[in-house]
């Protein structure tokens, strides 16, 4: 079995399931559906295969006609897209120092979660 997405009228992923064939999903139940693979992501198939469409699609993503490639929405109107991977990108790269961080759109970049005690 292969995965497909449903993609609506304005190109965004409604839902993903396992099924034969493109074809079986249309004529079962009906759209538009596009191949993804499970495997793939930024454009490289993790498992040595052939990559499909820059990323696994997901619900809400986009696929994008021109590149051929699932994107995920934006995460934070700062974050950039990698045009190669089709992955989106913090202005300023996430630390390296294993604590716990997340982004914060207003300063612009990685702070720390404090731990509680």
């Amino acid at each position: 079995m292969s995965y497909f997405a449903q993609i609506n009228e304005d190109n965004i992923v409604e839902q993903v399931i396992s099924a034969p064939s493109q074809e079986w999903c249309e004529e079962n139940i009906g759209g538009r559906w596009l191949q993804t693979s499970y495997n793939t992501k930024g454009g490289v198939h993790l498992a040595g295969g052939t990559p499909l469409r820059k990323n696994y699609a997901g619900i809400g993503y986009t696929y994008d006609e021109q590149r051929d490639a699932f994107i995920a929405p934006q995460p934070y109107p700062s974050w950039i897209l990698d045009e190669e991977t089709c992955i989106w990108q913090s202005p300023v790269p996430r630390p390296t120092d294993n604590k716990l961080r997340e982004w914060n759109e207003t300063e612009l970049d990685w702070v720390e979660i404090p731990l509680s005690e």
